[in-house]
């Protein structure tokens, strides 16, 4: 005969809840009490049941992960892979699993969160990126539905999140540039609705006005999407300033596509700068320079925050600031 979580409890002299909580390595029991239950399990050489487990404490043990993009651009990104990664790393510890949602725009997200989060589908939500006015987050606040965000949301002490110092880490690489001689400083970037964007933009702004240099609008290009086809797109506009002699982009994807559109029209004097440090950038012909801003363990911790509040866990943190490293190559 199968042994339940209620054979367990009555032998450990407690309530089904309470083993529940054992299993799920909950802070609110005491070492006593887990020492009871855990000695009850071994006795009756009990196995964990996920399901059953679930229905004891009203739980999916499931974590929502809201991808924005279509399936196929999301792993085509090397950023989203190494946070899903540290996202599954610290859910596996307390036996959570992770569902993936994919969506093409705001509305489209929105959408899905509600249908996670009205069939309670999952226990809690990270969104992998924050907007200006973000309506998902407004409404996961609305309905005090725990989630997570990656990325600094507006309401900073309403929000668990976990995020880089993107403003001060592009700042020190445009720094790094002016002091290695470089005064005419080019600068990439997408989807200006997203907070990671406009933090990058701003950090290489206030570099060139601390060192005295103009911002000349003629330097900068913004995309819609961290790809190869934004880089494109902006090596065609810019490939005509002769004076630039670096530029700073805020994706590895973004300056692999710059190398190829400049690869193919014979332009190899620029210094080209990456973000994220991923593989594709490390193996380009020169490698490029790059920014790490330690995607795996943003995951780690937006994992670490979330199941943190699921379990009622004692956490005096809301949030979480990732180091970034500049990562400097032969890059031209």
């Amino acid at each position: 005969m199968k042994v339940t979580i209620r054979d367990v409890a009555k032998e450990a002299g407690v309530a089904p809840s309470t083993v529940s909580r054992v299993l799920s390595n909950s802070e609110r029991i005491s070492e006593e009490t887990k020492a009871k239950v855990r000695e009850a399990i071994k006795k009756l050489n009990f196995k964990p049941n996920a399901i059953a487990r679930s229905l004891a404490n009203n739980k999916t043990q499931t974590l929502g992960i809201m991808l924005p993009n279509e399936i196929e651009n999301s792993f085509s990104n090397p950023f989203f892979i190494q946070v899903m990664q540290g996202i599954s790393l610290y859910a596996s510890q307390y036996h959570y699993y992770v569902m993936y949602a994919f969506a093409k725009d705001k509305k489209d997200e929105l959408k899905y969160v509600k249908e996670l989060t009205d069939n309670r589908r999952v226990d809690g939500i990270v969104i992998l990126k924050a907007e200006v006015q973000d309506k998902t987050i407004a409404y996961l606040q609305e309905m005090k539905f725990p989630f997570v965000v990656i990325g600094h949301p507006e309401k900073l002490d309403e929000t668990l999140w976990v995020d880089n110092d993107n403003i001060d880490a592009t700042y020190r690489v445009t720094e790094e540039l002016i002091k290695c001689g470089h005064r005419t400083i080019g600068f990439v970037g997408a989807n200006t609705e997203w907070a990671v964007s406009k933090d990058r933009y701003e950090g290489y702004k206030r570099a060139l006005q601390a060192y005295g240099i103009d911002l000349n609008e003629r330097y900068i290009y913004h995309g819609k999407e961290f790809n190869e086809l934004t880089g494109e797109e902006a090596a065609k506009r810019l490939v005509e300033l002769d004076e630039l002699t670096a530029i700073i982009t805020t994706d590895d994807l973004i300056a692999v596509g710059i190398k190829h559109y400049f690869d193919e029209v014979g332009i190899d004097s620029k210094e080209l700068i990456g973000f994220n440090n991923t593989a594709i950038g490390a193996y380009q012909n020169p490698p490029l320079s790059s920014v790490d801003i330690n995607a795996e363990k943003l995951g780690w911790y937006a994992g670490k925050l979330i199941i943190g509040q699921l379990e009622e866990k004692r956490q005096e943190q809301t949030h979480y600031i990732v180091e970034t490293e500049f990562i400097k190559r032969k890059s031209k």
